[in-house]
């Protein structure tokens, strides 16, 4: 039985908004305002067309969305349980719920897996780059193996549901594999296989794979899984709507209020609730403070030749991620902090590409952004402590189909009040005190993130010279404007000060947004909301 609302946990906002912000509504004690997710914004490499932060015309996943989208929610509903995010998490939550004998409500501000879930690399598997050698410096071996364990059952309920629901996702079976590309990193290479042995992986070290370039050393694990994250989604999504479960598009949550969740058209009152929205998006509990907010850069390559089969990532630092799907060679990388620069990503990617492959046309680009917790493990479990009601589930590392997968499974157990032996390593109330070092330099960082902008001078004093697709930045009286000018030449102004904490938004050329360098919010041009903890747009400014 689904238990009652436990209302220690309906306070207010942790903190207040800007002072140049426009308060959200509603605003009363036992509201959560939560994050509303902008319009899409093109964006731009030198050199390229305009691409699309997150949309159908450029990730290879999203062109499989069906062209008639699921009807929004209107009106008043119930149900035992309420999921906000039709992501992998969200949507394999709602599944396992509604296998229990609940009925459930999906609720997704767009389309299902128009998020992170239909903009990655589209694997699943327990070998991920060097995780196993991090989780064990940060927590010991006991703490890998539990990793291990639940990345391991992950890729296993992936492939069963694919089995009993029927799902055509072009599954296939593909090695895992952390490979070396230079001398400099065998090392790591050397310690992940350790590492992930002393977890209880089945790796083993073999340099044999179907990649067109030396390879120095490589720790290969078998049988993990490959597949097309959109069919997978939408084949979840039918599986949850029925026998009294629902799943709404375009149905964007405004606000969480006691057991009762606010959309912009409708409500939903429900014994407990999932937020599943990749970064959790009511302002509490301070997940912003506690994870570090990483952009990475994907590329779909059609290539002459067969692709390779292996599922490859690089130690190194700039990475190389490989993957593919039918004739595509998928190239990921040039990862870099959210506000810090990225100087031409999807030309890095396309240069790798066509010097190791025989590409016939780039035919996607796209991109994603991903929290990495501060002690290198995901946060599943109830919002804050003490709570009964609310749950939530973050901090993925950039392998949120395999983590989202069991972070789903670690959710439905704690929504039936299920005893789970991973309940207590992945909650977010964990305290890890060999990582406060880590967390101190983060919220350092930000703190001199937040003073610095400030200091710096502007870089004009008007933008009658800025050049068509270009940005720069204006005093306006104490304060600083963004202004950007599009290529038909109409500028777009708005506040630099983020909407979350205050911070100074850096513009990111490569994606054309306003991105905030102290805890990844990222705004379009216009000042809308792409990416949390913000809630709330820039406030717009008249261009000079």
């Amino acid at each position: 039985m689904v238990g009652a609302v436990d209302q220690r946990d309906l306070d207010v906002r942790a903190f207040e908004p800007a002072h140049d912000a426009q308060p959200a509504e509603p605003t009363t004690d036992n509201d959560y305002p939560v994050l509303t997710h902008g319009g899409r914004i093109p964006t731009q490499a030198a050199g390229y067309p305009a691409a699309m932060t997150t949309t159908a015309d450029q990730s290879l996943w999203l062109s499989a969305l069906s062209a008639s989208p699921r009807p929004p929610l209107t009106g008043k509903h119930t149900c035992d349980v309420a999921v906000v995010g039709g992501g992998i998490t969200g949507l394999t939550t709602a599944l396992l719920l509604k296998r229990c004998g609940l009925n459930v409500v999906v609720l997704e501000a767009d389309r299902v897996a128009s998020g992170v879930s239909g903009n990655n690399t589209a694997k699943v598997t327990a070998l991920q780059s060097t995780v196993y050698t991090q989780i064990t410096k940060a927590h010991g071996v006991s703490a890998a193996a539990d990793y291990a364990t639940a990345s391991q059952r992950a890729v296993t309920q992936v492939a069963d549901l694919v089995q009993l629901e029927g799902i055509d996702c072009d599954l296939r079976r593909a090695p895992g594999v952390t490979y070396a590309y230079t001398e400099s990193e065998v090392q790591s290479v050397e310690d992940e296989l350790q590492a992930a042995g002393r977890a209880g992986l089945p790796a083993y070290a073999s340099t044999d794979l179907d990649l067109p370039f030396e390879v120095h050393a490589a720790v290969k694990l078998d049988d993990q899984l490959a597949l097309h994250p959109v069919k997978y989604l939408q084949g979840l999504a039918a599986a949850i709507e029925g026998d009294g479960s629902k799943v709404f598009e375009h149905s964007r949550v405004t606000s969480v209020s006691g057991n009762r969740v606010y959309t912009e058209d409708g409500q939903v009152d429900a014994e407990r609730i999932v937020i599943a929205t990749h970064y959790p998006v009511l302002d509490r509990g301070f997940y912003f403070a506690r994870m570090e907010i990483t952009r990475a850069y994907c590329i779909a390559a059609r290539l002459t030749t067969p692709p390779p089969t292996a599922l490859a990532i690089s130690t190194g630092s700039p990475s190389w991620s490989i993957s593919a799907n039918g004739d595509h060679l998928i190239v990921a990388g040039q990862s870099h902090p959210t506000g810090k620069s990225a100087v031409e990503p999807f030309r890095k990617l396309e240069d790798f590409a066509r010097t190791h492959w025989p590409v016939a046309e780039v035919t996607h680009r796209w991109s994603a952004q991903d929290p990495t917790a501060y002690d290198h493990l995901p946060m599943i479990g109830t919002y804050t402590p003490g709570n009964t009601t609310l749950y939530t589930a973050t901090g993925y590392m950039k392998w949120g189909l395999t983590s989202g997968t069991f972070a789903a499974s670690l959710l439905a157990d704690l929504v039936t009040d299920k005893p789970n032996d991973l309940a207590d390593r992945f909650s977010p109330h964990r305290l890890s005190l060999s990582s406060l070092p880590t967390l101190l330099k983060k919220n350092a960082e930000v703190a001199a993130e937040f003073v610095g902008d400030r200091v710096l001078p502007a870089d004009a004093t008007s933008s009658e010279s800025l050049q068509p697709d270009h940005a720069h930045v204006i005093r306006d009286g104490l304060g600083k404007t963004g202004v950007y000018r599009d290529p038909e030449g109409q500028l777009h102004a708005v506040s630099l000060r983020c909407t979350h904490l205050g911070c100074l938004v850096r513009f990111n050329a490569a994606e054309r947004s306003w991105d905030c360098p102290c805890h990844g919010s990222r705004f379009d041009v216009d000042g809308e909301v792409l990416e949390g903890p913000a809630t709330r747009p820039l406030p717009k400014r008249d261009p000079r």
